[in-house]
């Protein structure tokens, strides 16, 4: 596949069960353990696709996104919200905050996966389309 995938993460369980599934479908996986460290990385590698947990250390994943996404080098990357906190209003939020999609905990690995390739395939040329079309 070839493609590129920053995880942003605390939980080093649920990054070891991402990075292990992920790299045997064949991605790249880039790993931070919070949204400072995510951001930084997202600036630097330029992934194709972000999973972003929200809850976590020194920056959340809200804020992070809103940096990722302020950010002309980095705005065009797909940024996949991955949250425990699955109540009424969260995904508003995510999206609020420039969050493409939103997976919630505990993560169902199908839903992952068609999640990713959504966005790396179908959704990735209009999503392209689209930024072309507002410039």
């Amino acid at each position: 596949m070839g493609k590129t995938i920053l995880i942003v993460e605390d939980e080093p369980k649920n990054m070891k069960l991402l990075r292990d599934l992920l790299q045997r479908f064949g991605y790249e996986i880039l790993e931070a353990s919070d949204g400072e460290e995510g951001v930084i990385s997202a600036r630097k590698k330029i992934p194709n696709l972000i999973l972003m947990d929200i809850m976590m250390p020194k920056m959340d994943g809200l804020e992070a996104t809103r940096i990722i996404k302020a950010d002309t080098k980095t705005k065009h990357i797909p940024v996949i919200a991955l949250t425990s906190y699955a109540m009424k209003g969260d995904r508003e939020k995510t999206i609020e905050a420039g969050c493409d999609g939103y997976i919630a905990k505990p993560i169902d690995i199908q839903e992952v996966l068609k999640t990713i390739e959504y966005f790396l395939t179908t959704h990735r040329k209009e999503f392209s389309a689209d930024k072309l079309v507002n410039k």
